[in-house]
């Protein structure tokens, strides 16, 4: 007979950056961790289980897997995502799908594979990773910024469905973070002239910034805290100077806030 470990967790995007920190701290609170990514680049006491999130057929499966194997699964924490940069009208459709697949479907696919059993065994906490982008709204990013922004309204919505049952949703809105984020991101420059140059300076603050951000390790142990909480809230935003911006963004007429951001990556 298998051991019933207290909690089960899920990770998705595991392989690297935040997913990888994050799936670490939680085994180090005592979780049976599996993480969900294309790469396999083990984490010791962590399990992997091969996934491409947009493939609804191979989430489902492998949710099956783990309930056969462990009876229950308490959180899920939705980590895998990516980021382009360009001009919209630079961008083709299919970059822009590629970016809604990975950072909202895939996002949606998972939990909803996940819901159903937690449904059934009456608790739950899904986690879901936004950015402070979602309110910030960051031009030659805005496929990115839409993305993160349908995360975090998805979020809203679906803790409101599902608190009744004993489940909990959390968004959680990061700024900028070291991590490999900013080498993989797929960067687009056409038409880099006729925007004066601008498409350039942008990315070029926006990967400074992340370069000098904060350490993944840091938002691991942030995150799996917020998992680890009995009643946590919907939304939680990592580091003081992100929860001014958001709060700013949130509160500022939208002109002004449109204004700033502007003068910072316009």
């Amino acid at each position: 007979m298998a051991v019933r470990h207290k909690k089960i967790a899920v990770v998705t995007g595991g392989s690297s950056g935040i997913g990888r920190c994050t799936a670490a701290a939680l085994r180090d609170k005592g979780y049976l961790v599996y993480e969900f990514s294309r790469r396999h680049i083990p984490i010791s006491g962590v399990k992997h289980l091969s996934m491409d999130v947009t493939d609804e057929e191979m989430v489902t499966s492998a949710i099956h897997h783990i309930m056969k194997a462990e009876g229950k699964i308490d959180a899920v924490v939705n980590c895998a995502g990516f980021g382009i940069s360009g001009a919209v009208e630079f961008t083709t459709t299919e970059q822009a799908k590629s970016q809604f697949d990975v950072n909202f479907f895939g996002t949606v696919n998972v939990n909803k594979a996940v819901l159903p059993v937690m449904h059934q065994q009456g608790s739950g906490h899904i986690v879901n990773i936004s950015s402070v982008a979602a309110t910030a709204h960051i031009p030659f990013q805005t496929f990115y910024s839409a993305s993160k922004a349908a995360v975090s309204s998805y979020s809203y919505a679906l803790a409101n469905e599902v608190r009744p049952y004993g489940i909990y949703v959390t968004a959680v809105e990061l700024g900028d973070i070291r991590t490999g984020f900013t080498k993989s991101r797929q960067k687009n420059i056409l038409g880099d002239k006729d925007y004066d140059g601008r498409i350039s300076r942008s990315v070029s603050r926006m990967e400074h910034d992340e370069q000098n951000g904060m350490a993944p390790e840091d938002i691991g142990s942030f995150i799996a805290d917020i998992v680890t909480k009995k009643k946590p809230s919907v939304l939680y935003v990592a580091g003081t100077q992100y929860k001014f911006l958001s709060l700013l963004c949130k509160i500022l007429p939208t002109a002004l806030r449109q204004k700033i951001v502007g003068m910072i990556y316009g």
